[in-house]
């Protein structure tokens, strides 16, 4: 799977794991973050009115204007979309505004009605954002399982392995039917139509 690493302008988080065939693609104030870490990008985009500062003349740099309709980390999605890209997962994409997060998570859900497998993460929190199918969650104990509808419907939606498990439900929204839930083994999720984004966040204590 050819995957484009995609380095947002949200709160600074770890990056990585960073594999060897990945593409990096710093979204301006990302490129800060990328040299926090000592992680030299493939190619910087962005309006920078977040990065401020120089830039290396050695690496690629896609200028866009502060007035436009995309954000950066869309203008990345569509980029790695163009250039063949099988998956994207955005990091240093959480935390500041609410707005940004937001939009951040429309970017993943963008990505993923493109064909991409498509998720952003941070030490925290991972979102994931499944379309059609069967998928296996591995038990992660310290972290909750949330299940959020992106579509109007998603439809006979069946979850073992969890401390809450349905059978041939369908979600409607608005609906808050699939939050918090708990790993008791590893999880299983499969549904047949429309979108969730899968959140795992890390428990306190």
């Amino acid at each position: 799977m050819k995957r484009c690493l995609i380095i947002a302008g949200g709160d600074y988080a770890p990056i990585g794991p960073v594999e060897k065939d990945d593409f990096v693609l710093a979204c301006d104030r990302g490129y800060a973050w990328c040299a926090r870490e000592g992680i030299v990008p493939n190619l910087i985009l962005g309006d920078f009115d977040s990065y401020p500062g120089a830039l290396p003349k050695e690496i690629p740099v896609l200028r866009y204007p502060v007035e436009k309709d995309d954000t950066d980390a869309m203008l990345a999605v569509r980029w790695a979309h163009e250039h063949g890209f099988d998956a994207v997962r955005l990091c240093c994409a959480f935390g500041g505004r609410l707005d940004h997060l937001l939009s951040n998570v429309e970017t993943l859900h963008y990505a993923a009605a493109l064909g991409m497998e498509a998720e952003a993460a941070d030490e925290n929190n991972l979102i994931r954002i499944l379309r059609a199918g069967a998928y296996h969650v591995p038990c992660q104990p310290c972290r909750s399982l949330s299940l959020i509808a992106l579509t109007e419907r998603v439809e006979n939606l069946t979850i073992r392995g969890t401390k809450y498990e349905v059978e041939g439900v369908t979600l409607q929204k608005p609906t808050t039917l699939g939050q918090s839930n708990a790993f008791v083994t590893d999880a299983r999720i499969s549904f047949d139509s429309g979108m969730l984004a899968l959140i795992l966040s890390r428990l306190e204590g």
